[in-house]
């Protein structure tokens, strides 16, 4: 990997940002070759420093910081305090890319606003995230994923009828903001190298959920008689007809993805599906259809339905649980994860999804100890003031 050269070498991101969002923004980044440094508050840092997912840690910091915070360097820097903020404003002039995800109002304060800032350095590709955008009703309100999954109705599309609303088990709405921040920046760039032209991309948890979820929203948009009506326990979508869904077997679940039901009733020796040529039924007798195939797949174990549905070429998949996923070998065959090191201390983590020219993306560098490159940054960028 030492002689890829990555697309964005060279480029300079200072990473303002705390917990998930935007630090896993300006780690996308960094894994496509940009130098980040990440600007902390001294004594505490990051709040996702403490903020355990799991309650795991490693080295004094939590596994999750590990994971989203390796290949950057760690500034420590009081923005309140008139020296710190004079010295971090120097590394603001000679900065790239600069990614915030503070309440609105909040960089206003500092001085550290996009008007503020472009005036210094106009060349400057300027990120924001924030919960709900900047202005509304919803504006002031804590920017965190479960509360904007709740506000943009994702719940009510998890679980089955007799549920009340099912969230996501991950933090998807920070997640997908990361995407649309780093495709925001990068796509700036691009424009930078064109014509020189900086510019500020924004974007929320909110509009990053109503992103996800286009086509029902779109559908919505043209015919108001749109509901969401979840069917049974096995569905997996409100707005698709059986068999979509997961099922029980001897041993564990199968996934069943679009599939035509007499094709499906054929392979399973079904009848009853079978007969069912009309594409309605698919639709209207949903739940009795799951309950049908939930019967007969729970006769016989994942491996057994998976060899005569593959012989099908029907679409499906077992539900792997996280230790089956670990070990399998479709898991290690696609190397998903790599190793760094800190104080001696090697922390497993997932790698960049992304392939360039072929090239897996791996980093060497951990996350930083709060403040470990001050003094080095420092040195290297002397300004006006100095910082504590």
């Amino acid at each position: 990997m030492d002689d890829l050269n990555r697309p964005l070498e060279g480029i300079l991101v200072l990473d303002f940002s705390q917990f998930l969002a935007g630090p896993v923004a300006a780690l996308r980044l960094a894994d496509l070759g940009a130098r980040v440094i990440k600007i902390e508050r001294p004594g505490t840092g990051d709040i996702g420093r403490t903020l355990a997912f799991a309650g795991r840690e490693i080295d004094g910091d939590t596994v999750s910081f590990h994971a989203m915070n390796r290949n950057k360097e760690s500034l420590a820097a009081d923005l309140k305090n008139p020296e710190d903020l004079a010295y971090v404003r120097t590394l603001v002039d000679r900065a790239d890319v600069l990614i915030e995800n503070f309440r609105p109002g909040v960089m206003d304060r500092l001085g550290l606003d996009y008007a503020s800032v472009r005036e210094r350095n106009p060349s400057i590709v300027y990120a924001s995230a924030t919960g709900y955008g900047e202005t509304g009703p919803w504006a002031s309100r804590p920017g965190q994923d479960l509360l904007a999954q709740s506000i943009s109705g994702l719940p009510w599309l998890n679980g089955s009828h007799d549920d009340g609303p099912v969230p996501m088990g991950l933090a998807i709405a920070d997640h997908l903001t990361s995407c649309h921040i780093a495709q925001g920046v990068t796509a700036l760039l691009v424009r930078r190298f064109r014509n020189g032209q900086g510019g500020r991309v924004q974007t929320s948890l909110l509009e990053a959920m109503l992103d996800l979820q286009l086509e029902l929203l779109s559908v919505k948009l043209n015919d108001d008689s749109i509901a969401v009506h979840r069917s049974g326990a096995r569905s997996a979508h409100a707005f698709l007809p059986a068999p979509y869904g997961t099922y029980p077997t001897s041993d564990g679940y199968l996934a069943l993805a679009m599939n035509a039901l007499p094709h499906l009733g054929g392979l399973l020796d079904l009848p009853e599906l079978v007969a069912m040529n009309d594409p309605d039924r698919a639709w209207d007798e949903r739940e009795h259809v799951e309950d049908i195939l939930a019967e007969r797949l729970r006769t016989d174990t994942t491996d057994h339905w998976l060899a005569v549905l593959d012989r099908g070429d029907v679409w499906c998949a077992p539900v792997l649980t996280l230790d089956a996923l670990v070990e399998s070998e479709g898991f290690e065959a696609i190397r998903m994860t790599q190793s760094v090191a800190r104080h001696g201390i090697e922390v497993a983590t997932t790698r960049s999804p992304i392939r360039v020219d072929g090239h897996i993306l791996t980093s060497t560098k951990a996350a930083p100890v709060l403040g470990e490159d001050s003094d080095r940054i420092r040195a290297e960028f002397p300004g006006d003031a100095e910082c504590s």
